[in-house]
């Protein structure tokens, strides 16, 4: 069976939605659902179709309060009445037709469809993982092999134009059930040939028949029947109906109730449900609550004006720190101060809130203001990461050798200390090989990124002969966050037009997650500033051209260009490189944790066991082990071990020295990698990879390239399979895949010495003395 694919992401992730049938007569059902979806739901919030055929405008408007990501789509009437013959007015036969307009959706991979005379009472998380078919329960009276169409989960398959004619032929030629309506038709169609779900996942009222209590394990119940609980209720079932009173709330009753328990809040739904609540009441801790989960969001003004916009005691910790960590991110660092030190009186949390002062003492330069308030925290928590990062960046702090200044480059990248992301660790300095032969502080002049750029910065800048940018994703918003420009380099446009000498943007990349957003005003306005002001703009894809062109004037696209990430070409630029003779006979594996979220969605058990039959398969072929580019990569050698007895050595590359993360790379076969550097490093050491897309990025260097087959999405139904396949075809003739990697390097090395050739004419052909 085939469908045409719904708007697809460059990283394979699935899009899931709910659906259901909604009518003005069922309405007080379906925001009993939406209420209970929440409520025992509180960290899933996926778009909510919603089909009908008339509601009035305020109906509308009390969906949308229910659920932030709601769309209607009317569905035609028309359509049914041969189905119907005659029967079109019965409000529980359109009911049943119109929910089949649910297998017209084109633009979901999965959708779930909901009954409005359900309530959600336990965890639908085994749902959205279903990767197969078309599931349901089946029918209680009716025999196992006949669903009910009350809640199925619906694959891309069954979204097709192909499903949706056997049923209009099913409909017309009256073949089914006449009483059962659409799921007589769906019987008729399937013949039993659906996947079963357990009972509790669609428990029909009339197990409970003699007022029996519902079962703890029940997940969805169904009022089946006649008689709804808001029409009255029936006789016998009053246990049932008082479940379904636990959702009959007002929006202030349904607000409170969802801010009580929101551990583990999806954010779409803290905010959408907390915002009133806060304006409503001022209640304290659900402002911090919902300031928390903009700051996560990387949305800083709006957790400034939430937060700001209440009265926080002056003994209340944990928001005076939640409203000092939103003011340091939008460089209101006078005001952060003020309300970190607040936050420091409580034991639980001085050392976050010390860390914090730490970080500002540090982007303003102060150093020893930084180790002070670092080693604070430390008394507090001796085991803060936050406070004993800083403490280990500002402690003994070395002059760096100095050259004559105006034979320097200053340099703003984000230098990444001891045991950081190798990756970020290796990126300046191939940036600044890609310039001069020598990379280090005779050469060049460091300006960190996230240090705040200021007229003393300003003046060290303009003493040298020039200043460039990158590399690496530092177009993203929530890294290093600041209300200077809104991406990693903490600058104020009125510095950066004081800026007198050349300003090169070299390989930078635009890093935003797939559903992740920049604070558009201030981004944009920053960027244009920053292009403007450039004498070189280079990208380090052509994805990332198209999304920063997007943002800019038409009359400085073209000084938008592309230039390839300099670890890419690492064997052009080491002096006196050399392939190695031999290679070891392993392949190393990569996988990254940060903003898991966003990256697996609701597939990582998928993900995880189609890793175990890969590794599984090619440990037969070579000694597999995990590399990780940060600590946090190891989780896939535990979570391997832990969940199917698979054991990888593991390589702590964030522990490496720049020569060591390259010669590891250039001595193995294969590197599978989920990080953009764990791809494009051994890609420039000439080694073959196979990317693991998670991230936007992936897919846009492996199209530069073009060589998209070496790309698999996480989200890949047959992943593992597929990296097998793949990985083998790689290794079978290994020697031809490491030439076609050579080949695709040079492509990129023209890109880069014509670019030199241009940036040696900004400079001033100034020779290297």
């Amino acid at each position: 069976m085939t469908s045409p694919a719904p708007t697809p992401t460059l990283t394979g992730k699935r899009r899931i939605a709910f659906a259901s049938f909604v009518d003005e007569n069922y309405l007080p059902g379906f925001l009993a659902l939406l209420r209970s979806l929440a409520l025992s739901n509180p960290g899933l919030c996926e778009d909510f179709i919603v089909l009908h055929d008339d509601l009035k405008p305020s109906s509308v408007a009390r969906i949308h309060a229910l659920h932030p990501r709601v769309e209607l789509r009317r569905v035609d009437a028309a359509r049914y009445d041969t189905y119907a013959k005659g029967d079109q007015d019965n409000y529980l036969v359109r009911k049943a037709y119109f929910i089949l307009d649910v297998f017209r959706i084109r633009d979901y991979d999965t959708v779930i469809t909901l009954d409005t005379d359900m309530v959600v009472l336990g965890d639908l998380g085994e749902l959205l993982k279903l990767r197969e078919g078309l599931a349901a329960v089946p029918q209680f009276f009716y025999g196992q092999h006949k669903l009910n169409s009350g809640l199925l989960v619906i694959q891309r398959e069954y979204l097709s134009d192909e499903f949706c004619a056997r049923i209009d032929a099913t409909g017309r030629s009256g073949a089914y059930e006449l009483d059962k309506h659409d799921q007589g038709i769906l019987n008729a169609v399937l013949d039993g040939d659906f996947v079963q779900l357990d009972a509790r996942y669609n428990f029909v009222k009339r197990r409970l028949s003699g007022d029996l209590p519902v079962p703890d394990d029940t997940v969805v119940l169904h009022f089946t029947g006649r008689h709804k609980p808001w029409q009255g209720g029936e006789a016998g079932y009053g246990k049932a109906e008082e479940r379904w009173r636990e959702f009959e709330l007002s929006d202030a009753q349904f607000h409170a109730a969802f801010l009580a328990q929101s551990k583990g809040a999806h954010h779409d739904l803290l905010v959408h449900f907390g915002t009133p609540h806060v304006r409503r009441t001022g209640d304290v801790e659900s402002a911090r609550k919902v300031a928390a989960a903009h700051i996560a969001a990387g949305e800083y003004q709006e957790a400034v004006d939430l937060l700001g916009g209440v009265r926080i005691p002056l003994d209340s910790a944990w928001p005076h720190e939640v409203l000092g960590h939103a003011l340091m991110s939008v460089s209101r660092y006078d005001e952060a101060r003020a309300q970190l030190l607040l936050a420091t009186a409580a034991p639980n949390r001085a050392a976050t809130a010390f860390g914090r002062l730490a970080q500002i003492a540090w982007i303003h330069g102060d150093d020893d203001a930084a180790q002070r308030y670092a080693l604070d925290g430390l008394r507090v928590d001796p085991t803060h990461r936050a406070s004993r990062l800083m403490q280990r960046r500002t402690e003994n702090p070395q002059a760096p050798q100095e050259g004559v200044a105006a034979e320097q480059l200053a340099h703003v990248a984000f230098y990444m200390e001891r045991q950081g992301n190798a990756g970020d660790k290796l990126l300046p300095e191939s940036v600044r090989l890609a310039f001069d032969a020598d990379p280090g502080p005779r050469r060049w002049h460091s300006v960190h990124a996230h240090r705040l750029f200021d007229e003393a910065a300003l003046e060290r800048v303009n003493a040298r002969r020039g200043l460039v940018v990158g590399g690496g994703g530092l177009f993203i918003p929530d890294t290093a966050p600041n209300g200077n420009s809104a991406w990693q380099w903490n600058v104020p446009d009125a510095l950066l037009n004081r800026i007198d000498v050349p300003v090169m943007v070299y390989a930078v990349g635009f890093n935003a997650f797939d559903g992740q957003s920049y604070r558009a005003g201030r981004f944009n306005t920053a960027l244009r500033t920053l292009v403007e002001r450039a004498s070189f703009f280079g990208l380090r894809n052509h994805g990332s051209i198209e999304k920063v062109r997007a943002l800019l004037p038409a009359g400085l696209h073209d000084k938008v260009r592309f230039q390839p990430c300099p670890t890419t070409v690492t064997r052009q630029l080491v002096d006196g490189w050399t392939d190695p003779p031999h290679r070891e006979d392993t392949i190393l594996v990569n996988a990254a944790y940060d903003r898991a979220g966003l990256r697996f969605g609701h597939d990582y058990g998928h993900f995880l066991a189609e890793m175990a039959k890969a590794v599984r398969a090619l440990g037969a072929h070579a000694g597999v082990k995990c590399v990780a580019h940060s600590l946090d990569d190891e989780k896939i050698a535990f979570d391997l071990r832990r969940e199917h007895g698979v054991s990888l050595p593991v390589i702590p590359m964030y522990d490496f020295g720049n020569d060591a993360i390259r010669d590891t790379y250039a001595r193995t076969k294969l590197v599978i990698g989920m990080r953009g550097h764990a791809g494009m490093i051994p890609f420039g050491c000439g080694t073959p990879i196979i990317s693991l897309i998670s991230h936007p990025k992936m897919a846009y260097f492996l199209s530069d390239i073009d060589r998209p087959e070496w790309g698999i999405s996480v989200h890949d139904k047959n992943l593992g399979a597929v990296l097998t396949e793949r990985a083998l075809g790689l290794l079978d003739d290994h020697a031809a895949s490491v030439a076609d990697v050579h080949g695709r390097q040079q492509e990129l090395w023209k890109v880069t010495e014509a670019n030199a050739a241009d940036l040696r004419v900004v400079l001033g052909r100034r020779p290297a003395p």
